[in-house]
């Protein structure tokens, strides 16, 4: 006899249907999996047969075949054992195919048939949702996962046997506890931009970023105040958006990192170490693809201390998705596109003792190989790229992160007003740069001068005029005037 049971994996940061068909026939007794699974999927054929053996459930002495549809897809993960033990049930007539109709199954199944969390569980049912399916059963641990999804009936299953008398109506559906509201201190709310004394430059080059969306590299000896700076831009971050925070619980769920208070409320702000390899920045693996640190930070900021220190290649491959806001992935198998609209901040030494002239020790020759490392292509990506020296101990106090943030979003709203939502300033299309963002008269000299005196790449001219128009909107300026395009251009030194 032949069953369906809908079930989903995960490729990336994103679900794809699956449907598990199972057919037993007469023959000698095998089970064989096909439809591209990989080891862990193969791996079921043993944690099938001994949960169903564990919870007193009949086994076929017959040939087992699922086929794991569509076939062109690999299938990754456990989050289809109990779709293939259901199905293999139904195949037997111990369940009636109807208790399935418009359900699809997650959830891994351990030997004695208990069936365990699995991850991504918001991708997954996110993607069931999409595709018309009602009813989703997960294991009872990601019940309060798949429940943020909207739009689709959570049924909770914890052991194999249990599931079977719920779905034949033997036995109520177990209940499960919905996440603990997100709480009202986020770990980030303990710091403030007041903290931060002196650097007005610095202070408004952060203002300027936040409220642009705009790379920001600060240079300086240690002690000046820039990984201070960096990171408190979270705290002066408008919140995410409804959509913006699904996407971002979705994508974090995919990574194995399931949420603790319901969904993502603050942007993400990603920290990894200068040791960090190629994968682990912007994704990928031989075998199951996975999101880098550049998607985790999506919709968020990705912040790179002690820039000089990372692996040049790791440096260079950042280029593609600062530009395009995504990483593509190409296999043998298949070809990935995640998610990475992050903003980038980094920090780093004007040389290798970190002291800068006049008080460096270092040679010429060791402070042009340090320069080396950050290659002049990835250095114009950086809209804003400011010198930062230690302030005086009596340097006051600065404006704090909530009178900041006000400011900000104020400039937010009215690039969502001016480009009806679909960019910041600093994500408008070169093409369109002149119809956006247009230049009069004194304005229009300042942007040819400072573009032709600092000799700048279109690239870095085409970004001074967004900065520029940030500034504005900062100052809730409807033009931009020929300061505007000053400020911009001074806050984009030549660093380090």
């Amino acid at each position: 006899m032949l069953a369906s049971v809908a079930s989903a994996t995960l490729l990336g940061v994103d679900g794809h249907v699956v449907t598990v068909e199972v057919h037993v026939s007469p023959g000698l007794p095998a089970f064989t999996i096909v439809g591209l699974p990989d080891t862990i999927v193969r791996e079921s054929r043993e944690r099938v047969r001994a949960a169903l053996l564990s919870s007193k459930l009949p086994w076929p002495h017959h040939r087992i075949t699922v086929n794991l549809a569509p076939g062109a897809i690999r299938k990754h993960g456990a989050a289809l054992d109990v779709a293939v033990a259901l199905g293999i049930l139904v195949a037997s007539d111990e369940l009636p195919p109807e208790c399935l109709a418009g359900s699809a199954v997650l959830g891994e199944l351990g030997l004695d048939g208990s069936i365990r969390a699995i991850p991504g569980t918001i991708a997954l049912v996110h993607t069931l949702v999409r595709n018309g399916l009602e009813t989703v059963i997960v294991p009872e641990a990601n019940a309060a996962e798949a429940a943020l999804v909207t739009g689709i009936h959570v049924r909770a299953a914890r052991h194999l046997s249990e599931l079977r008398d719920n779905l034949l109506g033997e036995a109520p559906w177990p209940d499960w506890s919905p996440l603990p509201p997100t709480p009202a201190v986020e770990p980030e709310d303990d710091v403030d931009l007041a903290e931060v004394r002196g650097l007005p430059w610095a202070r408004r080059a952060l203002e300027a970023a936040a409220a642009g969306g705009h790379h920001l590299l600060l240079s300086g000896p240690p002690g000046a105040g820039k990984t201070m700076l960096a990171r408190r831009l979270p705290t002066i971050l408008p919140p995410l958006e409804s959509d913006e925070a699904l996407e971002v619980t979705r994508i974090h769920s995919a990574a194995g990192h399931a949420p603790v208070g319901g969904l993502a409320r603050s942007r993400p702000f990603r920290a990894p170490h200068h040791t960090a390899s190629i994968p682990a920045l912007v994704g990928g693996g031989s075998q199951r693809p996975h999101p880098g640190e550049v998607t985790l930070a999506h919709r968020g900021t990705l912040f790179l201390d002690e820039l000089g220190e990372f692996l040049p290649g790791a440096l260079d491959a950042l280029r593609q998705p600062l530009e395009e806001r995504v990483v593509r992935i190409s296999r043998q198998l298949m070809t990935l596109s995640l998610p990475a609209d992050f903003q980038l901040v980094a920090c780093t030494n004007p040389c290798p003792c970190g002291l800068g002239p006049p008080w460096c020790a270092c040679s010429e020759v060791q402070r042009a190989r340090y320069r080396r490392r950050l290659s002049a292509p990835l250095l114009d990506r950086f809209d804003l790229r400011l010198g930062v020296r230690p302030p005086e101990a009596a340097a006051l106090a600065g404006e704090a992160s909530s009178v900041v943030r006000d400011r900000v979003e104020a400039a937010r709203a009215r690039q969502r007003s001016r480009y009806r939502g679909r960019w910041l300033n600093a994500h408008v299309p070169a093409g369109a740069l002149t119809a956006c963002i247009p230049l009069g008269g004194d304005a229009l000299d300042a942007w040819h001068c400072e573009s032709e005196t600092r000799g700048l790449t279109g690239r870095g001219a085409a970004r001074i005029r967004r900065v520029a128009r940030t500034l504005a909107d900062l100052d809730d300026a409807d033009s931009v005037s020929a300061a505007h395009v000053s400020l911009a251009a001074m806050l984009r030194e030549d660093v380090p």
